[in-house]
């Protein structure tokens, strides 16, 4: 496996899809307006596919997810200066940005285990969730995770088209119906 670049946070992403080949993304509780696929750090010699599941079961409750593909490099980028100053200070470190190993998952449950106060191990990062299309994903994510995102929709895009048998009026499903659930925090 290809070595992360130094200077940057080791990092785990998550592409959930739902049925419909939708994207789990949810709204970030402390950044207004902001959008992201779960992801977190790995420990040094954790299995990333291990940290994966961790990261996905402690932010969104999900544990009805299936292993579907691994991104056969690490995705980079670098934080904004204040973004880097206030993760400093935070974390006790200085990490340029984050270098990320993404995992596609296929969700498998019911809605209702979707929980964003999580397993009840870490605090809660997100107020809000949608399935959504890649290409809005994309539009909603910040800016500086943008080139990270585009890589990831390019990397499981084989399993992100809709099925050639799935209705096209699902297939073309505007912003307004997409299902957006709030949880108190």
């Amino acid at each position: 496996m290809e070595t992360p670049p130094d200077g940057y946070r080791r990092n785990v992403g998550i592409c959930l899809v739902n049925s419909s080949k939708k994207i789990f993304t949810a709204l970030r509780i402390n950044i207004s307006d902001t959008w992201q696929m779960p992801q977190g750090g790995a420990g040094e010699g954790e299995d990333l596919l291990t940290a994966a599941m961790r990261e996905l079961r402690e932010e969104t409750g999900v544990t009805s997810a299936e292993f579907v593909a691994e991104a056969p490099y690490w995705l980079t980028y670098d934080f904004p200066p204040q973004t880097r100053e206030r993760l400093s200070r935070r974390w006790g470190t200085n990490y340029k940005g984050q270098t990320q190993k993404w995992f596609l998952f296929k969700f498998t449950g019911k809605e209702d285990e979707i929980n964003l106060l999580g397993d009840g191990s870490e605090t809660p990062e997100f107020k809000d969730w949608a399935w959504l299309l890649p290409e809005r994903v994309l539009e909603l994510a910040v800016d500086f995770k943008k080139p990270v995102y585009e890589q990831v929709m390019k990397v499981f895009g084989p399993y992100l088209q809709a099925d050639a048998d799935e209705d096209s009026a699902a297939q073309n499903e505007t912003e307004a119906e997409v299902y957006v659930e709030s949880t108190p925090v």
